[in-house]
């Protein structure tokens, strides 16, 4: 699939966002800041990537936290995933918060965020008097336990 991106004034020097590897779903972003940020404990900011995309229709991008930062230094992506849909335009900023106990700092070029392209469907709802029922049922937030259950063969 094709999609478009445009190089902002702010990341003009960087390069694009890449996959680090065959194997990699996301593609890095990196910070587009003039100058290092200073993320305090507890704080959140959305941070510049310094590009703009054009997603075909049915498309999304997913903004996620790379799992580096998050074990490593208790940073993550707030409204994770963040979803671009097809009609942006507009920057690409993620918004990272400090969950740890010290400052963070974020220096240009910084991977930030992992940007995933994903397809996805419209639904067409359509308004009912009543639902199927289900064996969850209405059950939900944990009502299905904290354990796996097993399951032997035969059984």
């Amino acid at each position: 699939m094709k999609v478009g991106i445009k190089k902002l004034a702010n990341g003009a020097d960087l390069p694009l966002p890449h996959y680090a590897t065959p194997g990699s779903a996301g593609l890095d972003l990196l910070a587009a800041i003039d100058a290092d940020i200073e993320l305090k404990p507890g704080a959140r900011m959305a941070v510049a990537a310094g590009i703009a995309i054009e997603l075909p229709p049915g498309v999304e991008a997913q903004v996620r936290p790379r799992s580096g930062l998050a074990l490593n230094h208790g940073i993550t992506c707030l409204n994770s995933p963040g979803t671009i849909d097809s009609d942006y335009r507009g920057e690409i900023k993620v918004i990272l918060i400090n969950h740890s106990d010290t400052v963070f700092r974020i220096t240009r070029g910084m991977k930030i965020a992992q940007m995933v392209i994903a397809r996805h469907e419209q639904a067409d709802l359509v308004e009912v008097d009543s639902l199927s029922d289900s064996e969850r049922g209405a059950g939900g937030f944990g009502s299905t336990g904290m354990k796996a259950s097993l399951i032997k063969d035969g059984a």
